[in-house]
């Protein structure tokens, strides 16, 4: 990736952010987030694991010193770094773990989406995995008082991933990729 691909991954990251998060209500936070401009996007070209607990590091490091009226959240995008699905999602505990070690458990949750992304038990095509699945491999530094502030009642909070379930398989895969765009239907590396 060059530094001119930049401003094309974000791009493609908005787009699925206003589509699928915001669009579909997956996230009934994000809404309130996204309007008031508190969403960083924020890419790296780490191309390893080395290069994007660095980045990582750095970008926790930013969220925890910005005020929240300024930034409430943060996506970092990583074109390069672990193309495959299974890969991503064992650096997935390398992110947590960095987390703890920073101090900020309890502070800050890492999410992870990915454009092969799979629920333990889904099928690869199931409808349910594009609750995560993300134009590219993507960490979401989530602040966990964000949460707590809006998510006041615990039985709703549950149901969310219940709920976008049934949205996506009402939707089913080709209404979703209709909605995603002709590049959503590449196969996950």
């Amino acid at each position: 990736m060059s530094d001119s691909d930049g401003p094309a991954v974000i791009a493609a990251t908005r787009r699925w952010v206003a589509t699928m998060v915001v669009g579909l209500n997956l996230c009934p936070f994000a809404r309130r987030v996204t309007d008031a401009g508190r969403l960083r996007y924020a890419v790296t070209d780490a191309g390893d694991e080395e290069g994007l607990l660095a980045a990582l590091g750095a970008e926790l490091a930013g969220l925890v010193a910005a005020p929240r009226e300024a930034v409430e959240t943060t996506l970092l995008i990583h074109p390069r770094a672990f193309p495959a699905f299974a890969d991503f999602n064992d650096f997935l505990h390398e992110a947590d773990r960095l987390v703890r070690r920073l101090g900020l458990a309890g502070v800050v949750q890492v999410v992870g989406f990915h454009p092969g992304f799979q629920f333990a038990g889904a099928a690869p095509d199931a409808p349910e995995n594009y609750t995560n699945r993300s134009p590219h491999p993507m960490l979401h530094l989530l602040r966990e008082e964000s949460i707590t502030e809006v998510a006041g009642d615990a039985d709703a909070l549950a149901a969310i991933p219940g709920r976008n379930t049934a949205t996506l398989r009402a939707l089913g895969r080709a209404g979703i990729l209709s909605l995603l765009g002709p590049a959503a239907d590449e196969p996950p590396a």
